[in-house]
C-alpha cells in the first residue's frame, strides 16, 4: 500500500512502513470479520456498504478474480514451507507473540477447532454458511469452556460442554446458566499460506487429530 500524503510503501498483512519517509512506524491493527455478505447482513441490517468504481462493476466486478490469481505462479523470495500446497486457504492467528496457521480445509472437516495459543484458549469456528470465520477466546468468568456444534443447526449454535449454555455465532451467550454472557473475539486472518508463511516463518500449523 502507498500513502498519498508521504509516498510511503506498507506492507499490507503487517501495516509496516518498508519505504519511504514513514520507514519503520507500524499502523495500528483493527479488529476485522472474515464474513459473506449474508452473514453480515443478519447482524448489521442497517450497515452501509461501499459501492464498487463505475468501471469494475461494469467489467462484471471482482468475481474473476480469485479463479486469475489461482492460476499465477507463486513466487516469493523465501521458499514456503511445503507441508501445505501454496495458495492452501489456511486461518491465521498471532498471539502473544505465537503465530499458527489452521487451514481452511480441516475447519470444513471440524467445527469447531478447540485448541490453546500462546497459552490461551482458543476456539476457531466456520459458520453454517460454510464460508465465514470467527475466533474466540474460550475463557469466561476465569473459566476455560469447551465447545461443540449443535448437530443440524441453521443458524449455527454452539453448546460448552461445562454447563450446557448456547451461543451463537457472534460469541454471545443465547440460553442456559451463562446467558448474556460474550466471548472475546480473536483477530483471525484468511489468506494463502504462502502468504501467511511469508510473514510468520515461525508458524505452526494445526493438524487434525
Amino acid at each position: 500500500m502507498r500513502d498519498e500524503e508521504t509516498g510511503s510503501w506498507w506492507q499490507q498483512i503487517t501495516g509496516l512502513a518498508i519505504q519511504g519517509p514513514m520507514k519503520g512506524k507500524k499502523l495500528k491493527a483493527v479488529y476485522s470479520d472474515e464474513l459473506t455478505f449474508a452473514r453480515w447482513k443478519v447482524e448489521q441490517p442497517r450497515g452501509r456498504v461501499l459501492q464498487p468504481e463505475a468501471k469494475i462493476a461494469a467489467a462484471g466486478g471482482y468475481d474473476p478474480w480469485e479463479k486469475d490469481v489461482a492460476r499465477m505462479p507463486v513466487r516469493v523470495e523465501v521458499a514456503p514451507d511445503k507441508r501445505l500446497e501454496p495458495r492452501a486457504l489456511v486461518i491465521g492467528l498471532m498471539i502473544n507473540g505465537t503465530a499458527k496457521a489452521y487451514p481452511f480445509s480441516a475447519l470444513q472437516k471440524q467445527s469447531p477447532i478447540i485448541d490453546t495459543l500462546g497459552g490461551s484458549p482458543v476456539m476457531v469456528v466456520l459458520d453454517s454458511d460454510g464460508q465465514s470465520v470467527r475466533a474466540f477466546d474460550r475463557t469466561v468468568d476465569g473459566c476455560k469452556l469447551e465447545f461443540f456444534a449443535k448437530p443440524d443447526t441453521n443458524p449455527l449454535i454452539l453448546a460448552d460442554a461445562e454447563t450446557g449454555s448456547e451461543w451463537d455465532f457472534t460469541g454471545i451467550c443465547v440460553s442456559g446458566p451463562l446467558q448474556g454472557k460474550q466471548l472475546t473475539k480473536i483477530t483471525a486472518l484468511k489468506d494463502f499460506w504462502f502468504d501467511w508463511y511469508t510473514y510468520h516463518p515461525e508458524t505452526g500449523i494445526y493438524t487434525l487429530g
